[in-house]
């Protein structure tokens, strides 16, 4: 059933919220540094629960790694309001706000269309009010700029960050970032694992949360 849009332009629940989900809390937390000589580190501020493939019974391998990095973000956000206006949106809630909003035709509800950060970017602000940036790398030797950007966010705002795009389209979330004599790594969050809630260990086991250098 399709969700309809309350008096203040959201929407309401009708699809039932998935109850069996037992989701892992910062997955990150107890990691190793990636090098022994790290100087510094700049990390997510507050809690989130990671979403992935097949966490709700949904198998969306293949096209659901957008949608899962978003519910990522939006766990953060509801984390942080003290009276939360809305719970963490499903796929197919996702999909309708996108219709809702007239960024995507009608045939976008029900599909397994991918998404990307444009979109994350309109759901998140749709459902919570909290505009998001969007910042366009073309080219490798870009990096060092955004990676002081990125280390400015985590120190100012500390949300969860989502990356993909171009020759690398699968979604990904960056829960920070460290420095070292040899360069910078990313703390990466990837959402491509598939099966039930995972925990925290098994999670790292798993490399879902790792430190990947940048070039």
């Amino acid at each position: 059933m399709m969700n309809q849009r309350d008096g203040e332009g959201l929407l309401t629940d009708v699809l039932p919220q998935p109850t069996y989900m037992e989701l892992a809390r910062n997955v990150h937390e107890g990691l190793p540094p990636p090098t022994s000589q790290i100087k510094d580190t700049t990390l997510v501020r507050g809690d989130y629960l990671y979403y992935h493939y097949g966490c709700d019974g949904v198998d969306d391998r293949g096209w659901g790694c957008g949608y899962r990095t978003l519910q990522t973000m939006c766990s953060w956000v509801v984390d942080q309001d003290p009276v939360p206006r809305r719970p963490i949106p499903t796929l197919p809630q996702i999909q309708e706000a996108l219709v809702q909003m007239q960024d995507k035709p009608s045939s976008f509800f029900g599909s397994r269309s991918w998404i990307g950060s444009v979109e994350v970017a309109l759901c998140v602000d749709y459902f919570y009010e909290v505009p998001c940036r969007i910042i366009h790398i073309r080219q490798g030797n870009e990096h060092p700029g955004v990676v002081e950007e990125l280390r400015a966010h985590f120190q100012s705002v500390g949300a969860p960050v989502m990356m993909g795009g171009d020759t690398d389209n699968s979604s990904k979330g960056i829960l920070g970032l460290c420095s070292g004599p040899e360069g910078h790594y990313l703390l990466v969050l990837d959402p491509h694992s598939y099966g039930p809630g995972l925990d925290v260990m098994r999670a790292q086991q798993s490399g879902s949360s790792c430190g990947v250098p940048v070039p």
